[in-house]
Formats: structure tokens, C-alpha cells, sequence
């Protein structure tokens, strides 16, 4: 297959597990059947997989939006599913499992079994494929439906008073969740599903009655149905979506999102594969710091127990199935298995309202080798295992729900009281969760939250295009986000008009406060994390944030739905277009294909003629970017850069959210016969080996590197080995310790051609640093002096090497022209990392355009 071609830059820029490796069946050691002390990472880490994603997927990704879900239609709620064509390639076929094909016409069967099952289409993947949610419950009229929702609006917008209504607890439905197969290749939480949807639907017995007549169960059947028929992990763009929380740049995450805030759920699984025995979450430190952390363990740890009851009551042994007793990481862990980080959905998930919410690991692994080497009997044996123990731990998960449906729901409307009234976290003790074992110091994690944020307007905002992006996130998420009518003064601060207030007496404030909150240095609390430490979108997403520790936010507002519109064009006159935001990069190269004639100022921006006054407007309002009036002639002739890629998944998405001509590129890309012609820049991170490229692959390398006609823009390890076996720029790279993540601060020189404008923060995996800088380097970017580690892990190496205090006022980026004569640009940090950094893409953008 070639490699696709992209549309133009306007399109696209306006389409704007936790898997652990188990251990061999007779590797039994260990108090949890495992040799180490923490699971064994599969998964996490720096993203390294190539990318290949074809373009269609990206718009599709970019412009999908996950409908708001019927809340006034009562139930059931029938929906004819159109049944896909069968697809003989669906690697779920192997294994005996239910292929995607399949589950449209098995779901419109089960909706006529009766009247308990419903069915609707929640969005569509990546792929194109539609994602499909059941709701299993006793029939409810109309009315019945729209007093269920006046309920749950009453528990989240009127905790306090909920907390005392009678008719909430006497009649208000459980809303549960089951997330299924949201690693495409972890397949069998769909097949129970299935089967327990069945169930449900048939079951004549007085529990089965009770349950669905106090509860409304939503399965979505599979959350990731390219790589469920891919047999792939990611879905179409090669994104782990069980890492696209909090971001959300996936419409099957953006689903979920709209699930969770629609249904609300009180308790959630999340299912996966492949860990022996059953893993079994809650987890090991460090928790996050924004939950109601005492509610959620009391039911999470509650629930554990029932769900391995079940699990191991199927009767499965290690010497007779393989299958190891289940897990239960904040039991029978020491660390290496968390919930810090908002990324997974089920760490997502108490910030809408769940307090108990799991991950699940079946024991038997059938994907990756194990699907390529087993015997097919031996691999539906084990998928049957698997399909068994989802079951077991669903039916469990009903059976808490539905014994403790009064106080699960209490502690529901308390975890939304607690943000309304600015309350102080309890910290997690004997006494404030009693009945769980274990706990100890090493388990409190609190945070105290401000008393509002303020995203400033005017003058006083870096950027009103990341702003407006920052504001329709939140809101987007559910958080409440208001719009002040005139001026005000705030913790000593003066705020014009038109800025934004996160009063953070809300019920969700963990929510707000995990997007907006600088983060928090664990380097210190523990050794080692399954994923990403640090985040911080109110630090990198490109908009100023303010915290206001203290004082209320006293000035009339209006609620926010959307934010403001933030595109401008000047009437008259040649047009600046500055390129510090990934909009303006879409709205550059969307003028560039239309062939505009744009011009680079002296000081980094673009000068765009006054004749393309229509097509900025264009741009403008679609973006949101701004086009002010300028009298700067321009310096040099921008050309619209064709980009080959050899990248991960996630950068590729950025580069072509940010409008860019991108064809990915491998080793094998290379040397198979790669035409260079039309290209103006190669960026290398991942797939591309210069010591693995054939002796033509190389000669039409080098030619393309030689005369200044080509750039390169190299990043992390990968990308610095190529440089150094390329010979392009003479400067020594330094890795500092793999695993360290987060976020940093840097140092940006003035007129710094690269970072001119950035950000003061960025953000590391595995990073980097440059010494020995050669004649002619110029340094772009340094980590700040001291310790540069705002929030994240990093710690030095055993042997004392590559901590942060080794990089403190080291180069991060660096650039210059090899010998050869092309521009370079190298950089030690991370600055497309899954849209966690999304203010400092423009970095990598500015380095294309060259």
C-alpha cells in the first residue's frame, strides 16, 4: 500500500494498559505468582512505535464529535444497527471470539428479546466504525426517563440538598459503566459482555428484576473496534486510547468523555489483558492527588475483594488451567502499578463522579507472540478463561452495586458536596476507611485547591487562540467556567473584562484542578511509575493561567458553553500572523497551498500580503487565529514544506494537525526506493536506523541533505543517533534517565529563531541534553538552572548520572547546518508528546518551515 495522499493543510488544520506481560503458566514465584516486585511495563514509556496512520483517520479523529447521548427518551431506546460487511480478516475470528461484524446483528437480536436492552451509537472511531452502547434496565416511559436525569443533575448541581432527598434515594437508577476492549487487542471483555447482556435480557428471577429495577447498566461493547479487528492494541491512528485521557484527542476517547458525563456513573470497569493472576485494581501509590480519595477506596477495595471472590470461585488453578489467583496491587503490591495519572480511563472517571472505578487484567495472554506461536485450541482455550473471569467480574461489580446502591450513591453526591462547598480532602487512615487493610503514609496523597483560576483576556493573555482552546477543554469536560462581565481585581491581581474564572467551588473541581494545576515533583516518593508523571495543561497548552490561593472571584459573570471568538483580521494593510500556537502553523500552511505568497519577519512571524485578506478571514474565523496589521516587509520567501516522517503515531498526528504535508517514512520506507523529490524536511524519532539503510537509500539520503535545500529535525534517542551517524551537527547528546517524565522549565534566549515567543515550560520523556557544541551550534533552549523538574519523576541513575541537576543550563534544543549544508534542528525534549504540550508544538512547526 503507498503512502496516502494528504489533503490540503486547510482541511486538515480545520478539522481542528495498562497490558503487563504475564509470566509462563509454571513461573510460579512469589506471594502474587510473580518474580519482580512490580509489574513488568508494557506500554508505558516514551511512545516509540513508527507511524503509519493513513491521513483520513487523522481528519476523521480531528473533526468527529461524540453526540450527546438521549436523556429524555425513555428506555428501551431501539436502534437498527447497520451491519457491516464480513470481514474474513478480523483477528478477533481466531481466536473464537465475536469479530466486529458480528456485533451489530447480535445486538439488534438482543434488542428484541424484550424490553430491558437498548441500544445506541455513541460515535465512531478513527477508523470509521461505530461504537456501540447498550443500556440494560427495567423499562422507563418518558417521564420516568427525564425524572432520572432530573435526579442526577439535582446529585451533581445540588449536591447538598440531594444528599437529603428521599425520592433520590428511593427511586434514583445506579448508573454503572463497562468499558470493553479499548486495547484492541485485549478482546474478550466484549464476549462478556455479550453474554451478559443475554443474560440480563432472559433472566426471569426476582434479583435480576430488582437489579435492573434500581440500576441502568451501560456496556460500550467494544471502545476500540479498528484494533479489535486489527488485532493492534492502538486504534487507526495508532494511539493507545487508554492514554488519551485527559487530552482526548481520539473520538473514541471523546466518547467515553460523553458517556461518563451523560450516564454519571457511580462504578466502572474498564477491561484488559493480560496479566496472571487476574489484576485486580485499586493500586499501589502514588494516588492522585485530586480525588476524593477516601470515598473512591472504600468502594473500590469493597469491590476488589467481591471481584476476586468470583474470579477465583471459577475454579481455575495454576496446575490444572494455568491460571493464578487473582491480584489485588494496593494488597499485594508494593508500587509500580498507580493511579496518578488522569490518562486512564479508569483514573478519569472519579473526576465525573465514580467512586469505584477498576482496571481489569485477565490472566491468560492470547495476543502479540502468544497469537502468532499457540496452537488455535490452545488459544481459545485461554480466550474462553478470559471471557470467563470478565463475566465473573462484571456479575460481581453488579452485586456491589446493587447490595450498596444507597451508600454508593451517598458517597457519589458527597465526592460532588466536598467541591461545591471548597471542602479539605480527608486523607485515606484506619479511621476514615475503615475496614481496609494496609494503609499507611505512603498512601496520602492530598493537594489543596485554590480558590478560582483565572484565564486572563486582553493584554493580559499570552494568546487568545490557546485561551479560547484551554476554555472550550474545560468546558468540554464538564468543568464550569464563567465569563466575566467588567473588570475585576483578584489575590492582588487586575483582570480586564472578558476573562475567564474557574471558581473552584464546583463539583468537579478535581477535574478543573487536574487540568490546570502546575502538577506535583514524586521524584522523591516513589522509584518507579507504570506511565507519565507530570502534566499540566494550564502550563503548556500555550495560555496564561493564574492561581488565586485565596478571595472570591466577586464580579458579575455569565457561564461559559463555548469561549469566545478569537479570530481577527485588520482591515487594512499587510497582515502579521505570529507562529507560537498550532493554529497559526495550520493557518501558514493552509495559505502556503493556496499558494499566498507569505514572507518570514525578523522576528519569527509571518508577513501575509494584504491581498490575502479573504483567506485569512477564512482562517480567522475557523481557527480562531488573529491576522493584526503590520508594516515589516519580510526577510524571506516561505515555501510550503513537504515533510518526511519517520515518527510515532502521536507526532504524526500533531504534525498534521498542524497542517503539514506528511508522509511517513521507515528504515524499510527508505530503502525499498524512497523519491525525495518535493521534500523539504526529514524529522526522525522513531523508525529510521541510518546504519540499517542499504547503500542507495543512503546515496539519495545524502543527496537530499546536501546543497541547504533539505532540513532535518531529529528528536530523542533515535533521532540524536541519526544525527551523530548522519554527521550533521557536532555536538555530544547526554541521556539522562530513561524513564524520567514531566514537566520542565527552560530557558528560551532572545531571538532564539526556534523557541522565539515559547513557553517557559516543555515537557521530557527520556530526556536529553547536548554538550560539546561545535563551531557554528547555536543553542535554542536551555533546562532552567537548579532543578528544572516543575512536575513529573526524574531521578539520577544509580550511578548518579542523569538527574535533573545534570541537566540544569544544559542545551535542550539545539541548531545549525552540517557540513553537507543542511539546516538541523535537535532537540532533547519531548514537545509532541500525546497533545500534553500542545503550547509548545509550534516549536517543532518552526523548525519545519525552516
Amino acid at each position: 500500500m503507498g503512502i496516502p495522499r494528504p489533503a490540503s493543510a486547510a482541511v486538515a488544520a480545520l478539522a481542528g494498559a495498562l497490558l503487563l506481560v504475564a509470566a509462563p503458566a509454571n513461573a510460579l514465584t512469589g506471594a502474587s505468582g510473580r518474580d519482580s516486585p512490580h509489574p513488568v511495563r508494557d506500554g508505558g514509556g516514551r511512545d516509540t512505535e513508527a507511524a503509519g496512520a493513513p491521513l483520513a483517520a487523522t481528519t476523521h479523529a480531528l473533526t468527529a464529535r461524540a453526540p450527546e447521548l438521549g436523556k429524555d427518551r425513555g428506555y428501551p431506546r431501539r436502534t437498527t444497527l447497520t451491519v457491516p460487511p464480513v470481514n474474513p480478516a478480523d483477528k478477533s475470528i481466531k481466536l473464537g471470539l465475536a469479530p466486529y461484524h458480528s456485533l451489530a446483528p447480535r445486538l439488534n437480536a438482543l434488542q428484541r428479546l424484550g424490553d430491558r436492552v437498548s441500544v445506541e451509537v455513541a460515535g465512531r472511531s478513527a477508523g470509521g466504525h461505530e461504537l456501540y452502547l447498550v443500556t440494560v434496565t427495567a423499562p422507563e416511559s418518558a417521564a420516568q426517563a427525564r425524572e432520572q436525569e432530573r435526579m442526577r443533575e439535582r446529585i451533581e448541581n445540588e449536591p447538598a440538598a440531594a444528599a437529603g432527598d428521599r425520592r433520590i434515594k428511593a427511586a434514583y437508577k445506579t448508573p454503572v459503566f463497562i468499558n470493553n476492549n479499548i486495547h484492541g487487542n485485549e478482546w474478550e471483555g466484549t464476549d462478556a459482555a455479550l453474554k451478559l447482556i443475554e443474560d440480563l435480557a432472559k433472566a426471569k428471577d426476582a434479583r435480576t428484576a430488582a437489579l435492573l429495577g434500581t440500576s441502568r447498566v451501560h456496556l460500550n461493547v467494544t471502545a476500540n473496534p479498528d484494533g479489535r479487528i486489527a488485532g493492534t492494541r492502538a486504534n487507526a491512528n495508532g494511539f493507545d486510547l487508554n492514554r488519551d485521557f485527559i487530552t482526548a484527542t481520539q473520538p473514541e476517547a471523546r466518547a467515553i468523555r460523553r458517556i461518563a458525563i451523560d450516564k454519571q456513573p457511580a462504578v466502572m470497569l474498564d477491561l484488559h489483558g493480560y496479566v496472571n493472576g487476574t489484576l485486580i485494581e485499586p493500586t499501589t501509590p502514588p494516588h492522585g492527588e485530586n480525588y476524593e480519595y477516601d470515598l473512591f477506596l472504600k468502594n473500590a477495595y469493597a469491590n476488589a475483594l467481591g471481584m476476586e471472590k468470583a474470579v477465583n470461585g471459577l475454579g481455575y488453578t495454576p496446575d490444572k488451567d494455568g491460571v493464578r489467583p487473582a491480584v489485588i496491587p494496593f494488597r499485594d503490591e508494593q508500587e509500580g502499578w498507580d493511579d496518578w495519572p488522569p490518562v486512564f480511563t479508569p483514573q478519569y472517571m472519579p473526576f465525573q463522579g465514580a467512586v469505584a472505578s477498576h482496571t481489569i487484567e485477565f490472566p491468560m495472554a492470547v495476543n502479540n507472540s502468544a497469537y502468532t506461536t499457540l496452537p488455535v485450541d490452545e488459544l481459545r482455550r485461554r480466550a474462553a478463561v478470559n471471557t470467563a473471569v470478565a463475566g465473573a467480574a462484571m456479575r460481581a461489580t453488579l452485586d456491589y452495586t446493587y447490595t450498596h446502591r444507597t451508600s454508593v450513591i451517598a458517597d457519589q453526591i458527597e465526592t460532588f458536596r466536598r467541591g461545591a462547598a471548597g471542602e479539605a480532602q480527608r486523607p485515606v487512615s484506619a479511621e476514615t476507611v475503615p475496614g481496609v487493610p494496609g494503609i499507611g503514609p505512603e498512601d496520602v496523597y492530598t493537594t489543596t485547591f485554590p480558590r478560582a483560576y483565572v484565564i486572563p483576556a486582553g493584554r493580559g493573555q499570552r494568546s487568545a487562540t490557546a485561551a479560547a482552546r484551554l476554555v472550550d477543554h474545560l468546558v468540554a469536560n464538564d468543568v464550569r467556567v464563567e465569563r466575566a462581565r467588567t473588570g475585576f481585581s483578584l489575590a492582588g491581581r487586575r483582570y480586564a473584562a472578558g476573562s475567564y474564572i474557574v471558581d473552584m467551588r464546583q463539583p468537579k473541581r478535581g477535574l478543573a484542578n487536574v487540568i490546570l494545576d502546575a502538577g506535583r515533583d514524586i521524584s522523591a516518593d516513589v522509584s518507579t511509575m507504570y506511565d507519565i508523571s507530570g502534566w499540566s495543561l494550564g502550563l503548556l497548552w500555550g495560555a496564561r493561567v493564574d492561581r488565586a490561593d485565596s478571595g472570591t472571584p466577586r464580579v458579575p459573570t455569565r457561564t461559559v458553553h463555548a469561549a469566545s471568538a478569537t479570530g481577527y483580521v485588520a482591515p487594512f494593510g499587510d497582515l502579521r500572523l505570529r507562529l507560537d500556537d498550532p493554529k497559526e502553523l495550520a493557518a501558514l500552511n493552509s495559505l502556503l497551498a493556496q499558494g499566498v505568497r507569505v514572507r518570514r519577519a525578523a522576528d519569527g512571524s509571518a508577513v501575509v500580503p494584504g491581498s490575502a485578506r479573504g483567506a485569512a478571514r477564512v482562517l480567522a474565523d475557523r481557527l480562531g487565529v488573529a491576522f493584526p496589521a503590520t508594516r515589516a516587509e519580510g526577510t524571506t520567501a516561505l515555501r510550503r514544506t513537504k515533510v518526511a516522517a519517520a515518527v510515532t503515531s502521536g507526532e504524526l498526528f500533531a504534525l498534521r494537525e498542524m497542517g503539514f504535508d506528511v508522509a511517513p517514512v521507515t528504515t524499510a520506507t527508505l530503502n525499498a526506493g524512497f523519491d525525495w523529490s518535493g521534500f523539504g524536511a526529514l524529522y526522525v524519532s522513531s523508525g529510521l536506523d541510518h546504519a540499517g539503510l542499504g547503500a542507495q537509500a543512503r546515496s539519495a539520503l545524502d543527496a537530499f541533505l546536501t546543497g541547504g535545500e533539505g532540513r532535518v529535525v531529529a528528536l530523542g534517542e533515535q533521532g540524536a543517533a541519526f544525527n551523530t551517524a548522519a554527521g550533521l551537527l557536532k555536538v555530544t547528546p547526554v541521556a539522562g534517565n530513561g524513564d524520567a517524565n514531566g514537566v520542565v522549565r527552560v530557558v528560551n534566549p532572545p531571538g532564539a529563531r526556534i523557541t522565539a515567543g515559547s513557553l517557559p515550560h516543555t515537557f521530557v520523556y527520556a530526556p536529553r541534553w547536548f554538550t560539546g557544541l561545535g563551531a557554528g551550534v547555536r543553542v535554542e533552549q536551555s533546562y532552567a538552572a537548579g532543578n528544572p523538574l516543575v512536575a513529573g519523576h526524574w531521578r539520577a541513575n544509580e550511578d548518579g548520572t542523569g538527574g535533573p541537576s545534570a541537566a540544569a543550563g544544559k542545551a535542550s534544543v539545539v541548531s545549525g547546518v552540517s557540513r553537507a549544508g543542511a539546516s538541523v534542528v535537535l532537540f532533547g525534549t519531548e514537545p509532541l508528546f500525546r497533545a500534553h504540550p500542545k503550547g509548545v508544538f509550534a516549536q517543532i512547526g518552526r523548525a519545519l518551515v525552516g
